[in-house]
């Protein structure tokens, strides 16, 4: 079936960096987009960034452009998220999407706390 396992959420100060992966199974990774999504404390889901297929075309939220860089290795079946420069307004927990056959997948998700 279907899993993607979210790895990389620690603890970070502003400005620092982080690197989040998502490794996929149960499915042809190099077939569909993939993205990230972010969770703050009472707030919704909100979308981060999407890659597509072959990393041909990128898109960013707002809030995370100029900083944020998602890449993906289709040979590793790995999605990354590269955050630089990061923001106390960038805590959250980071979730891995695919969707395909109009069902969305999910992972459990990785925090990311970013906090002097």
């Amino acid at each position: 079936q279907v899993q993607l396992v979210e790895s990389g959420g620690d603890l970070a100060q502003p400005g620092g960096s982080l690197r989040l992966s998502c490794a996929a199974s149960g499915f042809t990774f190099s077939s569909y987009a993939m993205s990230w999504y972010r969770q703050a404390p009472g707030k919704e889901r909100e979308s981060v960034a999407t890659i597509s297929r072959f990393g041909v075309s990128t898109n960013y939220a707002d809030s995370v452009k100029g900083r944020f860089t998602i890449s993906r290795d289709n040979a590793k079946k790995t999605v990354y998220l590269q955050m630089n420069t990061l923001k106390p307004e960038d805590t959250a927990v980071y979730y891995c999407n695919t969707k395909f056959t109009d069902i969305d997948y999910w992972g459990k998700g990785t925090l990311v706390t970013v906090s002097s």
